[in-house]
């Protein structure tokens, strides 16, 4: 009986897929095996870190449980690469491979690959890293009715800063909020990031939005305008708000850059359209506010000269600090939004490497 029931089941879910409609996406050879190996896939380390421009390798491995070898030969292996979102519902596609066919997706055309150091070897190579390549990833390997996952996250050196407009605080909706960060060389943060830059000391009281649409702010010292002074220190969470009609401040994320940052040596103070001029006279372009925090934070860049930033702010970076540049603490300090046409600073300027 037993016998006979297996027959039926082979009958029914033997699928191959008609040679002239294959394709990459859905090529799947199914195949009943009783009592087979059971398909494990592992990923030797849970963690990866690495930088922006960067290339990084994400570990991931496939074996049979009871043998040595990586398929049983008669299966094509297909490995699928996916990264996860904060929506858990929601995957976005990284790249595929089956047999000779490979397929990346999106910004990760030409930048992945795996690496197949062995039969077994699914790892990924991400190669010229960008901001928004940090996060989970998963690693799916399927062969035949067997599949198994295992996921790397992938976390990239940088500094969270927080930041609102010239308009002031809570003007940003969620849409926006992510705009403002792109346009300061920096992508909006996510929580875990926001949670280290809080274990490494950051204190700000202005709620922020998270890249999981959270609006949330750290406090490393408790006191009575942010949430009580005898609270604990800790990221403060007030939850999930319309992204459309909330306004906040946001959190962003930066790491290094493949350029120089400097304070441009001028004869004399700017305005802001003569601060732009004057970088585009010197070979460069005026700095962002993501690329005086990587370089504050990532370089040690210490000025103690207020200058002219991209977005019309006021900074100055100190990373050693003494009377009359921030004497209590490292951080980039904040002037402001001076009146562009009359007021005088100086200038950061930002030349980007071939």
């Amino acid at each position: 009986m037993k016998s006979l029931l297996f027959l039926v089941l082979i009958s029914v879910c033997w699928a191959e897929p008609h040679p002239d409609n294959s394709s990459l996406e859905h090529e799947r050879i199914i195949h009943i095996q009783e009592n087979g190996p059971r398909l494990l896939v592992v990923a030797e380390q849970a963690k990866i870190f690495s930088h922006r421009g960067g290339n990084v390798t994400l570990p991931c491995k496939f074996y049979h449980e009871h043998t040595s070898t990586a398929g049983s030969g008669t299966h094509r292996i297909r490995v699928k690469w996916t990264k996860l979102t904060s929506d858990y519902l929601k995957e976005v596609d990284v790249f595929v491979a089956m047999g000779h066919h490979r397929k990346s997706y999106g910004n990760y055309q030409g930048r992945v690959f795996l690496r197949e150091s062995s039969e077994n070897d699914a790892s990924l190579i991400i190669t010229n890293i960008i901001l928004e390549d940090y996060g989970r990833y998963k690693c799916e390997v399927i062969e035949g009715l067997e599949d198994d996952t295992a996921v790397v996250a992938l976390n990239l050196e940088g500094v969270v800063f927080p930041y609102s407009p010239r308009l002031g605080r809570y003007n940003l909706n969620f849409q926006e909020a992510q705009r403002a960060c792109l346009d300061q060389d920096s992508v909006i943060a996510s929580f875990d990031q926001l949670y280290d830059a809080w274990r490494s000391g950051l204190d700000w009281c202005n709620a922020g939005w998270l890249s999981d649409g959270s609006v949330q702010y750290p406090i490393t010292k408790p006191r009575e305008p942010c949430g009580g002074k005898n609270t604990v220190p800790g990221v403060r969470n007030y939850g999930f708000w319309d992204k459309d009609k909330s306004r906040y401040d946001v959190f962003c994320f930066t790491s290094n850059f493949n350029g120089r940052f400097y304070y441009l040596i001028h004869p004399t103070k700017l305005t802001y359209d003569e601060a732009v001029q004057a970088c585009l006279k010197d070979g460069a372009q005026i700095a962002k506010v993501g690329q005086i925090f990587a370089a504050w934070k990532l370089l040690g860049y210490d000025r103690c000269d207020a200058g002219w930033l991209a977005d019309g702010s006021v900074r100055y970076p100190i990373s050693r600090p003494r009377k009359r540049c921030s004497p209590n603490e490292a951080a980039v300090r904040f002037v402001g939004f001076p009146d562009k046409k009359h007021k005088l600073y100086g200038v950061y300027c930002f030349r980007a490497f071939n």
